[in-house]
């Protein structure tokens, strides 16, 4: 917007100019108050008896005059920053405002001679809590409207007496732009000419009761870095470059896939890094490693880095820390051009309470429930969502959507799940009410889950959908049109207690824990389940998952190689946080990352902490080659125990089996014994069988206690002499 010289003599009216008939007292109030509901009718160009009455609110401003035709009529002041004037016209024209101030004149086109920007039919969508691409109604928007560039604000709140655009367009006063609403969907909304990318904004609402407070936008897609807190207009220019991978990644169900993922948190895996900088080394990283996939935990905005992304307060905003949305789009595409796909941490069950953020967001309970009892989280001091309400289940199903198909996101983990279900959640008897049937069960948030999957299923194929969901509920990963959740894949968090469980005990001590890791199989086949050693097993006093084994050193790093091994062939896909892979002793922290100095060859050894990770790039290498491992994940008929009740020497094994029935034979022992000529049963037909990964070879930092040789079974068994504190996979010698 040019400024002008005010100095220079103000040019002749296209006519005569008369007052303006003056404001009706109560909706002069309301305006200035910024409590009208519908300003337009007040400000902007309408016609009156004698011609069109021009109107605008320009508070600071010295004056206000309108240009037709190039010439101008110089508006009469009201006071409070109103101006006015009639001019003896019969339409309505073409014209902009010239608005001085005491540094100069700013030409610009007057907000309220502009049609709303939004149509009715989204609007019916969103009252209806069916508007599947909410981001594209409601938020900033930059845009052309009837033939004018600028940016469109929408925002829904519909508690509030009045709202106003405030920004550093502004210098984040709200007086001069209110907003109008659109009736009953409870949507305000004003387009503002010459307003466009990388404008801060907030809304500036006022509530029933008369307060006044800035909100940062709901639906924005980009916002400050913390600790700013303002919401900023943007729009994506990014080109993809990952067609062929979105074009085949749902050519064959996840279950029935190699699925091995890689749990990321972006900030501190190498502390410093932008988005774009991490895509040029996690990528390679993750594919050297041969993971499938990486899990990166949340990634939406969020004030609070300790929280680690779990207190959100953006949805739509990928974290300013590491860069723009369009630089969070380059580091999913980059590891999608290295054939590696992209689960995301979402978080639906909880919001903090920032008095900024969505918390009472238009001075009344919005998109938490109104009944206190119900709306605090008892456990992380935040505000759990109103699932009953359909315009909140909508913004959080659009949510969902919306990473999947503008970040290109293959796979959503939903973190709490069991918080969401269960009315009684963390709550004494009298702090909930049972639902309508008198069960404990959330009616409205299992409705809001099979919403969720369901859409997701149905707009984006090859998506996966993932529960973090800690009880018994039945069917987490049964079709929603069975009457389940409808998620893909469950963490099984019951494995995790329970083999955790029994590795931290010392050898001599396991054999009476020994169903610990036998249990997991009576239920390996009720849900479609992914085994998970997350970040939540290495913080918080926990311990790292080398440091929970017992033993000296070598016997630590010995047990951790072990469990891996156990874990990789246990039925069900497998997740590891950043770390494990090459057994750090230390917990994680957000601050410091991974101790990737473990693995300067100046510091370790050769089979150190390089030969675990070295396990687990050879763990993941064998396990993609090998169907058994992974095509019958979900079918009973893909597993059978060889020996499950040798609790007295601590071995476990069993075998796995492909769609075409090719097995493999998984053996660990975990005691610290060499076990010589131990004879396990083996399927008839195989004439030799070849020792495929063994967690206790020299070059991983083992004994070295391994089998070159083919091994030929005798009696319909074969005989091992197991190593000590490992896992042995074979498989049938070809030919």
């Amino acid at each position: 917007m040019a400024l002008r010289d005010t100095s220079l003599p103000e040019p002749s009216g296209p006519a005569r100019r008369t007052a303006a008939p003056a404001l009706d007292p109560t909706d002069r109030g309301r305006l200035l108050s910024g409590a009208h509901h519908d300003p337009h009718a007040l400000l902007g160009a309408h016609p009156v008896p004698g011609g069109i009455v021009f109107r605008a609110l320009r508070p600071f401003a010295r004056s206000v005059s309108v240009v037709i035709g190039g010439e101008r009529s110089r508006l009469d002041s009201e006071g409070d920053g109103l101006f006015s004037g009639v001019l003896p016209l019969d339409a309505i024209p073409a014209y902009t405002l010239l608005v001085a101030y005491a540094d100069g004149e700013q030409e610009v086109h007057d907000p309220y001679r502009f049609l709303p920007a939004l149509g009715d039919i989204d609007l019916h969508l969103i009252r209806e809590g069916r508007h599947e691409q909410l981001w594209k109604a409601l938020g900033a928007e930059p845009m052309t409207h009837q033939g004018v560039t600028g940016t469109r604000f929408t925002v829904w709140a519909p508690n509030a007496q009045g709202v106003r655009l405030a920004g550093d367009f502004t210098f984040w006063d709200g007086q001069a732009f209110p907003m109008r609403s659109l009736g009953a969907s409870g949507v305000w909304e004003l387009f503002l000419p010459g307003i466009g990318e990388g404008a801060r904004y907030k809304f500036e609402i006022t509530s029933r009761y008369g307060g006044r407070f800035l909100k940062a936008d709901p639906m924005a897609r980009r916002a400050e870095e913390p600790p700013n807190t303002a919401s900023v207009v943007t729009s994506s220019r990014y080109e993809w470059g990952d067609h062929e991978w979105m074009s085949r990644r749902g050519d064959v169900p996840v279950h029935e896939a190699p699925f091995s993922v890689y749990e990321v948190h972006l900030p501190s895996w190498r502390p410093g890094l932008t988005y774009r900088q991490l895509a040029e080394v996690l990528p390679q990283y993750v594919k050297d490693l041969g993971f499938t996939h990486v899990e990166l935990m949340p990634v939406a905005e969020h004030p609070f880095g300790g929280s680690w992304g779990y207190q959100v307060t953006s949805y739509y905003a990928p974290t300013a820390r590491l860069g723009t949305p369009d630089d969070f789009k380059y580091l999913v595409d980059a590891l999608h051009r290295a054939g590696i796909g992209v689960i995301m941490d979402w978080v639906p069950a909880h919001f903090p309470k920032d008095d900024w953020a969505l918390a009472r967001f238009d001075g009344d309970p919005l998109y938490e429930p109104g009944d206190d009892r119900r709306a605090e989280h008892p456990d992380w001091g935040t505000y759990e969502f109103d699932f009953g309400r359909v315009e909140v289940r909508n913004f959080l199903v659009a949510n969902a959507v919306y990473w999947c198909e503008e970040f290109h996101i293959d796979g959503l983990r939903v973190d709490a799940v069991a918080s969401m279900l269960y009315l009684d959640y963390s709550r004494d008897s009298g702090q909930w009410t049972p639902n309508v049937f008198g069960g404990r069960e959330d009616l409205d948030a299992v409705a809001f889950l099979q919403e969720m999957n369901a859409t997701v299923y149905r707009r984006a194929p090859g998506v996966v959908t993932i529960a973090e969901e800690s009880t018994a509920w039945d069917g987490v990963t049964r079709p929603t049109d069975s009457g389940g959740l409808g998620f893909g894949l469950k963490w099984n968090m019951g494995w995790m207690h329970d083999s955790l469980g029994y590795v931290s005990h010392e050898p001599i001590h396991r054999k009476y824990h020994h169903n610990e890791m036998t249990f997991s199989m009576v239920y390996a086949y009720s849900e479609n389940y992914v085994l998970p050693i997350s970040h939540d097993e290495v913080v918080h006093g926990k311990q790292a998952l080398v440091s929970k084994m017992p033993g000296d050193w070598w016997q630590r790093r010995a047990n951790h190689r072990a469990y891996l091994g156990f874990m990789w062939a246990h039925p069900g896909k497998q997740l590891l946080f950043m770390g494990q892979e090459f057994a750090q002793g230390g917990e994680w922290s957000e601050e410091h990352g991974p101790e990737w100095w473990l693995l300067d060859p100046g510091y370790c050894a050769e089979g150190d902490h390089r030969g675990v990770r070295d396990l687990v790039r050879d763990l993941n290498t064998v396990y993609r080659a090998t169907p058994a491992l992974w095509q019958r994940d979900t079918d009973p008929s893909g597993f059978q125990w060889v020996i499950g009740d040798a609790a007295d020497d601590n071995v476990f094994a069993f075998l796995r089996f492909g769609a075409d029935g090719t097995p493999l034979l998984a053996v660990s022992n975990f005691s610290p014994v060499v076990r010589h000529d131990y004879r396990l049963w083996v399927p008839d037909g195989i004439p030799a069988w070849q020792e495929t990964l063994n967690t206790d070879a020299g070059r991983y930092g083992g004994s070295d206690v391994v089998h070159p040789d083919p091994i030929k079974p005798e009696d319909g068994a074969v005989r091992l002499t197991l190593p000590p504190l490992a896992t042995v996979w074979l498989t049938p010698l070809p030919g």
